[in-house]
């Protein structure tokens, strides 16, 4: 009888804390220098806080964020567009380094890259775990952001790298559809958002200078493949910059992670990681490619094969550093 009261208090308690604490770049990073310090005592926890443990990366190896501290990135040689990059939360404290090789590589296509004013956190986490208030004033506050650079020197994209971002922003024109204040501007809003591999394709890559001998398994995100109907575009990519990608079985499966699912649902969300990895061995990749960081944290969690995100590969081939993951810790 205990645990039918404590379990649901338990899960209510692990979705606000969520809630408050990953769509705020800040208080995810101290969170996650707390739980470093409690991974040895890992063992003693129950279920969701050993989950959420298991997914904060072992390495804080990584580049510091940009976000706040630029306005405009001007590209290399002429400017062919104007772009703005979200840099999403969780991604700028875990994967700042992917933030960085989109720069590059936008940069590099002749691409002005900036960042909007007053930018917020996408939504989707909130969203996703039933705090639709808090969601919606995220949306506002970015529709509001993004519509100023638009009505300003204008915008020929809303640029994102972490798919679960883009497929929310993508939906801003839905979720705002009734509001007779933000209706219009979030469906512009929402027309112009594009994951970054449909606006590399649509450019064309730049020369490739390290043509890498590595076989990547592609593996789909579900919120790009499913969420955005985005398939093609990171194969042919990867393809084209000189990698030999090969498909993994049952590949639109979810890899466990989906969001917080993997933190909310421990149970499952490690039967699905451990299905998705037996999947990826199979096909002996040099490396795991994917277009998200909740799908990156989640495979990354055992020792293995180098997980990365598809942009830091294309970055590497077209002449920027090599990934963080191929380094040693």
């Amino acid at each position: 009888i205990a645990a039918r009261h404590v379990r649901p208090l338990f899960a209510r308690t692990a979705r606000a804390l969520l809630a408050s604490v990953l769509p705020h770049p800040g208080r995810f990073r101290a969170a996650m220098q707390l739980v470093r310090l409690a991974r040895p005592l890992r063992w003693l926890l129950p279920g969701r806080l050993k989950a959420m443990v298991d997914v904060v990366p072992k390495s804080m190896k990584r580049s510091p964020s940009r976000q706040g501290e630029i306005r405009s990135l001007a590209p290399e040689g002429t400017r062919r567009r104007r772009v703005a990059l979200s840099h999403g939360c969780v991604q700028q404290i875990a994967g700042a380094h992917i933030n960085l090789a989109a720069e590059r590589l936008l940069r590099r296509l002749g691409c002005e890259v900036v960042v909007a004013e007053g930018k917020a956190c996408c939504g989707a986490l909130t969203h996703h775990l039933g705090k639709t208030r808090e969601a919606l004033e995220y949306v506002t506050a970015n529709v509001a952001a993004w519509s100023a650079e638009l009505e300003g020197n204008g915008l020929d994209a809303i640029v994102t790298t972490a798919s679960g971002c883009g497929t929310m922003v993508k939906d801003y024109g839905y979720l705002l559809n009734d509001d007779p204040e933000y209706a219009r501007p979030a469906r512009r809003v929402a027309g112009i958002a594009r994951d970054i591999t449909e606006v590399v394709a649509d450019l064309g890559l730049p020369e490739i200078k390290n043509p890498p001998a590595l076989r990547v398994a592609y593996q789909d995100a579900c919120s790009l493949v499913h969420g955005q109907r985005v398939h093609e575009e990171p194969r042919n990519l990867l393809r084209s910059a000189g990698f030999d990608v090969v498909e993994v079985p049952d590949g639109h499966l979810c890899c466990g992670s989906a969001g917080t699912y993997n933190v909310l649902q421990p149970a499952l969300g490690e039967r699905l990681r451990a299905l998705k990895m037996a999947n990826i061995k199979s096909v002996d990749p040099d490396v795991i490619a994917v277009g998200n960081i909740g799908c990156m944290n989640q495979m990354s969690a055992r020792p293995g094969t180098p997980v990365v995100h598809t942009v830091e590969l294309l970055d590497w081939a077209t002449g920027g550093p090599r990934p963080p993951a191929f380094q040693p810790d």
